[in-house]
């Protein structure tokens, strides 16, 4: 399908965040799907969307996000076939530091309604877990956080899904258009958005191009240095966006070597832990570590990651494709793989002398983070709506129906506290005691 000259809505990113909002603003009876056209420079699911581990999980210390998150599974548990969404639950293993976050975590889930189960104490922590594994073996370990919620899905599946839903309401998917810039009025509102085969008028636009944020961001002049108001009533100058390297791999082994005692597919895992690890040639770390991994069919195997590192760019660089032939140097190298690997091994016997079986298949990616490591909802320029989602993007399938309604003139409140202001007047979100910065 051709380019069309206009559309009421141009939405720029076909993944998980612009085929939803597409999607969701479809269906309204106040849009037409002929209203509705979604570009991306290569297809559906070519960026980050398209590799993602795929982890749906409510467990954040910040209460902003866990609601958030919580309306988030409700649209992946309302159509699980379509999103090939795997309700599986999610575990947060942690050492005795972020106990009593993942306290905090744990009864602000139950004052919204969303169920978990909260183990406190080595001995209790442990034996909770070899009731779900066996040969569970974890070091440093004293609460336990099970959400019977979340789990995981299948990435391209699942936006397979959600292309289909969407042109069913008759919006326009077109690949292959690149973006070159924004044909701007008097006023400073995009009156066209510029691509490589053309103008197409809009009304507004939408930006959810995910780990791209930056090109699309300098194309409007918009700072890449952002004043944030701390904790301690002073402005403090940041990058406005900073790219991290996402590690993440794959275990060759069959999906089903890791199943629970029952022989059932088992909540996803997430342990954070101050135990040392070691491998057979040796220490690898004494320092705080965490890892998650769950099986997947869809990658084959037993996938997961580790903690991301920041990409050191120069200023005059920052708006490269991340993707593309001029992308910041990264590496998802030995120390992943080593440090993964022996974190397997580390909780679960099964695992161990199994490292020559991981994949060398690129994984992970690089991420694009504002400020403060949390997404930002807002518009700019007028009638540029930012859904640019700081790498929590893939599990928050509910921000395109949100998006939605407030592009049709109903703000909501899920999305007030993702706001730009926030960094001017310091209504920042709180900080865990995680080492992942997205916690």
């Amino acid at each position: 399908m051709g380019l069309p000259s206009s559309a009421r809505y141009v939405i720029i990113g076909a993944g998980i965040h612009g085929l939803s909002t597409a999607w969701s603003l479809a269906r309204d009876p106040r849009v037409s799907g002929d209203d509705v056209v979604v570009i991306d420079k290569t297809g559906v699911g070519a960026g980050a969307s398209g590799i993602a581990c795929g982890v749906v999980r409510n467990n954040y210390f910040q209460p902003a996000m866990r609601e958030l998150m919580a309306h988030c599974v409700d649209v992946w548990e309302s159509d699980p076939e379509a999103f090939s969404y795997h309700p599986v639950g999610y575990l947060q293993i942690s050492h005795e530091a972020m106990r009593a976050d993942v306290a905090s975590i744990h009864e602000q889930q139950q004052a919204i309604g969303y169920s978990s189960t909260f183990v406190e104490g080595a001995d209790e922590s442990a034996a909770y877990m070899r009731g779900i594994f066996d040969d569970w073996q974890a070091q440093g370990v004293t609460s336990v956080l099970h959400e019977h919620r979340g789990g995981y899905a299948n990435n391209m599946a699942s936006l397979k899904g959600l292309l289909g839903k969407a042109e069913a309401q008759g919006v326009t998917v077109v690949g292959g258009v690149t973006v070159t810039g924004f044909d701007r009025d008097a006023s400073g509102a995009v009156a066209a958005v510029l691509t490589d085969q053309g103008p197409v008028a809009c009304e507004q636009a939408v930006v959810a191009v995910g780990p791209w944020v930056q090109q699309i961001w300098a194309m409007l002049d918009l700072p890449f240095e952002t004043d944030v108001l701390g904790g301690d009533g002073c402005l403090h100058r940041r990058p406005t966006w900073t790219y991290m390297c996402l590690q993440e791999g794959t275990l060759e082994v069959d999906p089903g070597y890791l199943t629970a005692n029952d022989g059932t597919m088992p909540p996803v895992v997430h342990i954070d832990t101050d135990a040392p690890l070691y491998d057979e040639a040796g220490l690898v770390t004494d320092a705080p570590w965490g890892v998650y991994y769950k099986p997947d069919f869809n990658f084959g195997g037993v996938q997961g990651g580790y903690m991301p590192y920041v990409v050191d760019k120069p200023a005059d660089q920052v708006a490269v494709d991340p993707y593309g032939p001029d992308s910041p140097d990264f590496i998802v190298g030995e120390d992943f793989y080593r440090t993964w690997t022996a974190a397997l091994a580390h909780c679960q016997k099964r695992f161990e002398g199994k490292s020559h079986l991981m994949s060398t298949e690129p994984s992970g990616g690089i991420g694009s983070f504002s400020p403060d490591n949390f997404p930002v909802f807002d518009t700019f320029c007028d009638n540029v709506y930012f859904i640019a989602d700081s790498n929590h993007g893939y599990k928050m399938i509910g921000v395109g129906p949100l998006v939605a309604a407030e592009l049709l003139g109903e703000p909501q409140g899920l999305l007030a506290p993702f706001r730009w202001s926030r960094y001017a007047e310091g209504k920042l979100h709180p900080v865990s005691n995680s080492p992942y910065p997205w916690s």
